[in-house]
């Protein structure tokens, strides 16, 4: 089915159902994906993502590597601090969405999407060439288990040594969990707080049933990558492949945010990111909030019920497990943006009502 996270076994013996993703077998399930994704708006959950890629990116001038590299500034990031940025090509399309952690004043992790990472790690090294920085693809030397959900620090704290209540959010540490030595990470991608444990792969299996061990009593479960999927569309975060793609900036994604011009070196596609800046998107991403219980999915059309056409397309939708109501994100043109707007989608055939909603749809409370 694919490649094998040292979890894989742990998975079976909870009776997960394994699917391809991204060239690797992973949990999908356990078991409910709606209990899954209540238990982490609620307790916790517990997710194994030692898919994902990790480049590290070490030497003198790792961070103007990364600063010509990325569309953001690593090289402003505090040790021990985390930053969400991208790596996009010539023309300003996004080749991958990324989390840059820098761990020491010449030393970056950078954490690339599963089906992305070969792509990455040959761009980051291409992109370092003339720096005195040496790009390293260590995916395969790091595990990844994550704890996320509102009794997630309490879990963590039960199982490590680090000053859990002080370690920030987007930030990462040295830490001893479960006995091993790990980077724990305060970051995520379901709207609720979480952390990340980055782990020797022999070390995975007892990271999670410790983890498990000290979260079963408060309510932690297994969580698989369905509700992760509608746990993020909740939070409004983009996943590459729908939301980001190589035919889409982060101008149109509303991550312009991001972006930082002016560097010492440049980035690679900043030329062609000022001219979508000053243009302007002709298309945004918003969220959408159907009524009925029919769902958009992916690939549908949107629809304006004014003229009959077709004017964008979803590009995530789910039933919303916290809100009750079917949600979604789409691209639809900027004079089509503005929240209150009524479209309608396709959904195979028949035309449900939606309004456009300013992202997110769920904000978890302070």
């Amino acid at each position: 089915m694919g490649q094998e996270t040292p979890l894989v076994g742990v998975h079976r013996e909870l009776g997960a159902k394994l699917v391809d993703f991204a060239g690797w077998s992973m949990p999908v399930r356990y078991g409910s994906e709606t209990a899954e994704h209540v238990a982490v708006r609620t307790a916790a959950g517990l997710f194994d993502l030692s898919h994902m890629g990790e480049v590290e990116v070490r030497g003198p001038e790792a961070g103007r590597a990364l600063d010509r590299a990325l569309v953001g500034r690593a090289s402003a990031i505090g040790v021990g601090r985390a930053r969400y940025s991208m790596l996009c090509a010539p023309d300003g399309g996004i080749i991958d969405d990324l989390v840059v952690y820098r761990l020491a004043d010449d030393s970056y992790l950078v954490v690339a999407n599963a089906a992305n990472s070969d792509e990455v790690a040959a761009e980051l090294a291409a992109r370092a060439e003339g720096f005195d920085a040496v790009v390293h693809d260590a995916s395969h030397q790091w595990a990844l288990v994550a704890v996320q959900g509102p009794r997630s620090a309490e879990v963590v704290a039960q199982i490590s040594d680090a000053d859990v209540p002080s370690l920030k959010y987007y930030a990462a540490d040295p830490a001893r969990v479960a006995g091993h030595d790990v980077l724990l990470a305060r970051t995520g991608y379901t709207g609720e707080d979480g952390f990340e444990v980055f782990c020797r792969p022999d070390a995975a299996v007892d990271v999670w049933r410790a983890a498990a061990a000290a979260g079963g009593p408060l309510g932690l479960v297994p969580a698989g990558l369905s509700c992760r999927d509608t746990l993020r569309l909740e939070a409004g975060m983009p996943l590459y492949g729908h939301e980001l793609t190589r035919e889409t900036s982060p101008f149109e994604a509303s991550l312009g945010r991001v972006v930082v011009f002016g560097k010492p070196d440049g980035f690679v596609g900043e030329d062609a990111l000022a001219q979508r800046r000053d243009a302007g998107p002709a298309r945004l991403l918003v969220g959408l909030l159907a009524e009925g219980k029919r769902s958009p999915r992916a690939t549908q059309a949107v629809v304006d019920p004014s003229s009959g056409e077709t004017v964008g397309e979803v590009t995530s939708g789910s039933p919303s497990p916290t809100l009750g109501r079917p949600i979604a994100m789409a691209y639809v043109p900027a004079t089509l943006s503005e929240p209150g707007t009524r479209l309608e989608v396709d959904v195979r055939g028949s035309r449900v009502p939606a309004e456009v909603v300013a992202l997110p749809f769920y904000t978890r409370a302070s």
